[in-house]
This record gives C-alpha cells, structure tokens and sequence, in this order.
C-alpha cells in the first residue's frame, strides 16, 4: 500500500522554489521534522527529473509540473509532496511506537520492489508513458529521498498486515474471495449507444416502448458499431478496460440500456454514451486472479486510508507557511496540506500543458 494513500488531486496556485525558508522546517510530526533544506531538495529534484515527475504525476493524480517563474513547481505539487511526507513520518511513527518494529534489509528490499511495481501500476492505469521504468525514477532520486521513500513502503506494508479487516494477499485468501464474489469476474460482452442530443428524447421513449438493444443502436446511435446492432466487444478481467466496462454495466439488467448515459464529446459535441450488457460468462479464477488481487488491495486501501485517517488526527502536524497550511480544506476534505485561495497570478498552476497523455474513453 503506497503509504495507506487514497491522494486528494488539488488545483492550487504554483510556488517558487527558493525563498522558502521561513523556519528550519518543512514538516514535522511530533517528534520528527524533514528540514526546509531536504525537502527543497526533494522538489527540486522532482522539478527537474522528467521520470521521477511522471510516475508521482501518475501516483498522486497531482500535476508536478513547473510554475511560471524560473526553477519553480505547481503549489499542487508541492503540497502534495507535504502531504506524503507527513503521511511517511505519521505511519513510521506509528509503527515504532506500537508495534516496536524497524524493517530489516529484507524487509526494505521487498518494499522497493513493491514501490517500483506500485509506480509502474500507478503509471499503467493512468495511461501515462513516463520517460523511463519506475527503478530508473527510484534511482534518480537522492539518497536520502530514496531511502525515505522505500522505509515508508515498509512501514506502511508492516502496519496494513497487521490491521484485523485486512485481506491478506496469498493464493488461499484470493480463492476465498474469489469463490465469495465470483459474479463480479464474469466476462462481460456489451453493445453501445452513442447518441447525439437531436436524438436522445426519441431514444429514450423509445427505450420506455420496448426496442431491443440492437434496434435502438440501429436506429439512433451514430457509432461504427450501429450496423451490427451496437456489439462492441467482450472483457475478460484481464482486460486493461475491464474496470471501467464493469462500472459502466454497473447493476444494469442484461439486453437493456442503462437508463442513466454518460456524456462524452464526440468531434467537438457532447453525445451520451449507453452501455448495454448482452451477455456475461464465469471467467476461471486463473484468468480472474489479477482483477482478485487489484479488487483486495483496494479494499485493504479503504480499511488503511480509516486508520491513516485517525493516525494523522492523534499526530502533532507542522508545514512551513511557505508549503501550505494543515487543516480542513472544506467542510467534505479530511485533514491535509492546502494552498487557501488566492488571486490568480502568473505562477496559476497551468491544466494546459501535461506532461503526460489525458486518459481516453474505452468506447473508442
């Protein structure tokens, strides 16, 4: 579990890097600080390291982009990195305390690996195509960020084995859970509507009056896939697009609509998009396995992120002004690093320019 996260994406003014050290500090919690120096390091580092930016760009769903200023980061970026690393601290601190546990050499060997293979999920599922693997980012940060960053890995892996709701991942535990959810794996095979505004009201009465799925495709969508009644394909959990062609299925009856479309742009147009589930089939636990295993971890994710939660609330917090604040960003926000709002100035983070590839519709 990369440090118990579930990232919250800010959209926050850009920062300059230098002029920052207001204290000697950077963060702390409780009893242990990351100094103002190590940590302009880090986002120094960060700024100007194409990999290391894109696996945390991935990882955090935060843009780690420069500002607008010379040798400069997005304030998102940086809050964010303050979020991290209280996180890292918090959960160390934990774990000393309460569990007396140090990782061994093994131990810290085995969360690299798992860091690296986090990074490059992370990195996978953002469709983004970092400049490089997640050990070649891991390699080009400085040591004391590196190791930091992999005791993390380990302490937080430590304390997830020991929570009670945990699911632990063994073949044994993925079988139980598997026998336990088997529907959820089915392959799905699903048909499409892709339906321009001018149509949708005669679609949906239409819909209420009993057309097939083929007959409304045939009829109102304007996709390629209307000629063969709006088939599109079937997803096996081993497809990348599985996750997201399960969500959309959601619980929607087979040979039906979803009553409720999503809006996509389609050539400069907004169409909504129905998704149809025509047929679904058990799919054996071996082709199942790897959507099992990302399904458990997410659950652990949840069951961690509660604990991290109350874990952050106990600690004494402290960030440098120049950071961020620690706090409530809003009446729905857990506590976190936030840049409260401020007027727009030439360092506004810009959503125009990503180093990395936007995400994609699966029905494409």
């Amino acid at each position: 579990m990369r440090r118990l996260v579930v990232f919250i994406v800010l959209a926050l003014v850009g920062a300059g890097l230098y002029g920052w050290a207001l204290s000697s500090t950077a963060v702390s919690v409780d009893q242990s600080r990351v100094t103002n120096s190590t940590f302009l390091t880090e986002l120094r580092t960060i700024a100007k390291t194409p990999t290391i930016q894109c696996y945390l760009d991935a990882l955090s769903r935060t843009n780690f982009g420069a500002g607008a200023g010379g040798d400069t980061i997005a304030a998102s970026g940086a809050a964010t990195w303050s979020n991290l690393r209280i996180e890292g601290l918090s959960v160390d601190q934990y774990v000393r305390s309460t569990f007396h546990y140090t990782p061994s050499a093994h131990a810290l060997a085995e969360a690299q690996s798992s860091l690296e293979e986090e990074l490059t999920a992370a990195a996978t599922s953002a469709q983004y195509n970092c400049p490089g693997t997640s050990a070649m980012a891991l390699a080009d940060m400085p040591a004391e960020m590196r190791n930091a960053e992999i005791k993390d890995q380990a302490m937080s892996t430590y304390l997830v084995s020991r929570l009670d709701t945990t699911i632990p991942l063994t073949a044994a535990s993925l079988r139980t859970y598997y026998a336990a959810h088997v529907s959820q794996y089915d392959t799905l095979c699903v048909s499409i509507a892709v339906v321009p505004p001018t149509s949708l009201s005669a679609f949906t009465t239409a819909q209420s009056s009993g057309l097939s799925v083929a007959e409304l495709a045939k009829k109102y969508s304007i996709d390629a896939s209307a000629s063969k009644g709006g088939a599109y394909g079937c997803f096996a959990p081993s497809s990348s697009s599985y996750d997201s062609v399960r969500a959309d299925v959601g619980t929607t009856k087979l040979n039906s609509f979803s009553s409720t479309p999503q809006y996509i742009t389609d050539s400069g147009t907004q169409v909504a998009l129905f998704v149809a589930p025509t047929k679904e089939t058990v799919t054996p636990f071996a082709s199942a396995a790897s959507a099992v295993l990302s399904d458990i971890q997410s659950l652990n994710s949840t069951y961690a992120s509660s604990e991290e939660e109350s874990i952050l609330r106990a600690s004494a917090i402290g960030v440098n002004p120049a950071f961020g604040r620690w706090g409530v960003a809003s009446s729905s926000s857990n506590p976190s690093v936030f840049v409260p709002a401020l007027p727009s100035s030439s360092d506004e983070l810009d959503t125009t320019a990503n180093l990395t590839t936007a995400s994609t519709s699966t029905y494409k």
